[in-house]
């Protein structure tokens, strides 16, 4: 289903978060293909510029949205700036890994600013206008390492593991007003920042994981409670932690937008 299809007038908004390379970049451009008005927020003016400039030469609609999200300040001045919002995608944060006697508790803070942080208060912002409109999608990129133990990912596993716990106690809190709240976590990701020495090491840990299988190595989406409402390939879970671990594949963007009964 395309965001018109959804809306029933027009196109609708989708804000991504760390939108201008990687994973976030690749989500933007994937709501613009179905028809998302894409906010592509980052820090770096010209690979926004790029990522919206892609884009629009597929045809889409897209505009960059500065912000620091280490700085409260900034994210309520990226809210603002989005305007409605009827898709948000908390895609961006970084990782920190390494001996947890070597973490520094400055480094520690900033870590749970961005991941933790930083996409409360986006909810907090723009959960309320979904919630009173009846419909909305709020996606959290999470991470395996919420579920596998990494023996040098402890606090960036901590973030991840927060960020799930905060996308089913917000599915329990909006989902009764139509607004669906899903989490997705991915395994190791090959992005222009990856070292892939790094990403080839946790395969040991991917195999340990609960999602994982042999026939399909990659990791299956990891989804917040089935209460997510309305129900959506992405809100019956694949996670066996939640439904036994049945395989479900996922389309596109079809987890980011709404399913109405026909």
């Amino acid at each position: 289903m395309t965001a018109t299809e959804n809306s029933g007038a027009g196109a609708q908004t989708a804000l991504v978060t760390g939108a201008t390379s990687g994973l976030g970049r690749a989500i933007a451009i994937a709501l613009a293909r179905d028809g998302f008005e894409v906010v592509v927020h980052g820090r770096d003016a010209g690979r926004g510029a790029r990522a919206v400039e892609q884009i629009e030469m597929s045809g889409g609609r897209a505009r960059f949205a500065a912000a620091d999200l280490s700085d409260p300040n900034s994210i309520e001045r990226l809210a603002a700036d989005a305007g409605q919002v009827d898709v948000l995608v908390n895609n961006a944060g970084f990782s920190w890994f390494g001996a947890t006697a070597d973490l520094k508790a400055d480094m520690f803070d900033a870590l749970f600013a961005s991941n933790v942080r930083a996409p409360y208060l986006l909810v907090a912002a723009l959960a309320p206008g979904m919630a009173a409109r009846g419909s909305g999608s709020i996606i959290n990129i999470s991470s395996m390492s919420a579920r596998v133990g990494l023996a040098a990912g402890a606090a960036y596993g901590a973030t991840k593991g927060a960020l799930e716990s905060l996308t089913r106690a917000w599915a329990a809190e909006f989902s009764p007003s139509g607004v669906r709240v899903n989490a997705v976590a991915p395994g190791p990701v090959y992005t222009d920042g990856s070292v892939p020495e790094r990403t080839t090491a946790l395969a040991p840990a991917r195999r340990r994981s609960p999602g994982w299988s042999a026939s399909s190595p990659r990791r299956r989406p990891a989804t917040s409670p089935a209460r997510s409402w309305p129900p959506t390939a992405a809100a019956r879970p694949s996670n066996p932690a939640i439904n036994a671990g049945r395989p479900r594949r996922l389309a596109r963007s079809r987890l980011l937008t709404q399913r109405r009964s026909s």
